[in-house]
């Protein structure tokens, strides 16, 4: 949105007001909601800010109902961002320490070695659900679109997939 100088400058000034008569207790609310981790909390407050700057003609000019608006929009990026990771299958953590540090070429060449063996080693099924998910990069509802399934079934097949990775790269 293209704004005249007052205009822009009638708006920064309102930002500013928000921001130093609300930002405190967004940040607290975020605080708390995001278990005490300051960063994340932090991240969430300029986002909320941002988003009453994207939205300044939506933002009640009273300040309960704004401080409401704020805090609304706040744990609403909590609620999408707690979605958004569990939607996700979590990833795999895989020990690659008994490749040698040093050399780089060879240890890449082991750990490809191992991976394809393993990748192997799981069925055709398996394989495929793998690579949409974390080569392809796909999310559990575009996989599940795709396979015609239900989400939840992408997500437990998934999870017994990793595990049989992870046994089979074990077993490497």
């Amino acid at each position: 949105m293209l704004l005249a100088s007052g205009e822009s400058t009638a708006a920064a000034q309102r930002l500013t007001a928000l921001h130093a008569d609300h930002a405190p207790a967004v940040l607290r609310l975020l605080t708390v909601l995001t278990h005490g981790q300051r960063q994340s909390a932090e991240d969430l407050l300029q986002e909320t800010m941002l988003r009453a700057w994207r939205h300044l003609d939506a933002v009640p000019a009273e300040a309960d109902a704004a401080r409401r608006w704020l805090l609304t929009v706040a744990r609403r990026l909590v609620i999408d961002g707690v979605r958004r990771r569990a939607n996700r299958p979590s990833e795999v953590h895989v020990d690659m320490s008994w490749i040698a540090a040093g050399d780089d070429t060879t240890g890449t060449a082991l750990a490809s070695h191992a991976m394809r063996q393993a990748l192997g080693r799981l069925s055709p099924a398996q394989r495929r659900l793998l690579c949409e998910v974390y080569l392809v990069g796909r999310s559990a509802q575009e996989v599940a679109g795709r396979l015609g399934m239900p989400v939840g079934t992408v997500k437990s097949r998934t999870h017994y997939a990793l595990c049989a990775l992870r046994t089979s790269l074990k077993a490497a």
